[in-house]
């Protein structure tokens, strides 16, 4: 913290944010089953301001010193869920990160079964300020799918459509590679190219089961201006801070370490 903030404080849920234990919002829920304490109490509200002299504990264990804001971009493979623990056992992202990474929290979501780009940051103020939807990123993915297909159908997905009761915003999606129109719809493994801003739970998966086809490899390859590029599978690689703050403007954190690269 600075002095000044220092001196006043700042929320509790906001402090395990910084110090990269989970999103704000996890902090609040954490705090909600009795997991977080100040000074030897167990908060029962979020509604609590801290400073650096307050002993701050999470699961018994002291808070982790808040290191300087960090982002790397993951190639994530498929099999691995992106919760932080999985209730059922599985594999999760972060066990398979290099032991000497710090904390990380999640940016969006990937499911079981996609791969690709996967944001992590050790700082959830910084999540929060990738996720938020007023930036307008787009996500791209590189759509496997079965069926048949052709641009006309996929420029169905413009002005976006309801399905199952739930409204998906625009999305735009084309054909990789040009088709013969005399032949009608092409059909069987044929790649799309998806982009959308919202990224909602299972987006591309339920609009292209809309159109009657199935999805049978996903991979996204750019988050906003992030790009998956050519970084392997299950490789991490950080994000320079001079790009960080190139993208975010004002908003992005002060301190933004420089670029180191992991495998």
């Amino acid at each position: 913290m600075s002095d000044e903030k220092a001196e006043k404080g700042e929320r509790i849920a906001k402090v395990m944010a910084r110090a990269g234990l989970c999103s704000r919002r996890d902090a609040e829920k954490w705090i909600a089953d009795g997991r977080v304490s100040v000074n030897g109490e167990v908060l029962k509200t979020p509604a609590r301001t801290v400073t650096e002299a307050d002993d701050v504990m999470v699961d018994g264990e002291p808070l982790p010193v808040a290191d300087r804001a960090r982002l790397w971009r993951f190639h994530k493979p498929t099999g691995l869920v992106t919760t932080q623990k999985d209730e059922k056992g599985r594999t999760t992202v972060f066990d398979v990160l290099p032991p000497e990474m710090p904390r990380v929290v999640k940016v969006g979501r990937l499911d079981l079964n996609s791969e690709g780009l996967l944001l992590l940051t050790n700082d959830g103020d910084l999540a929060r300020e990738l996720e938020l939807p007023d930036r307008g990123w787009m996500r791209r993915y590189r759509v496997r799918v079965h069926g048949r297909v052709d641009a006309k159908m996929l420029a169905r997905l413009k002005d976006g459509v309801t399905v199952e009761g739930v409204r998906y915003g625009p999305i735009a999606a084309s054909l990789d590679g040009e088709t013969d129109p005399t032949k009608g719809p092409a059909k069987s493994n044929v790649w799309v190219t998806v982009s959308l801003a919202e990224g909602k739970n299972r987006e591309v998966r339920k609009v292209m089961a809309y159109l009657g086809l199935s999805v049978t490899r996903l991979i996204r390859v750019s988050y906003g201006p992030f790009q998956l590029g050519k970084l392997e599978p299950g490789h991490i690689e950080e994000v320079p801070g001079q790009v960080v703050r190139q993208q975010l403007g004002a908003a992005a954190p002060k301190g933004l370490s420089r670029k180191r690269k992991r495998r």
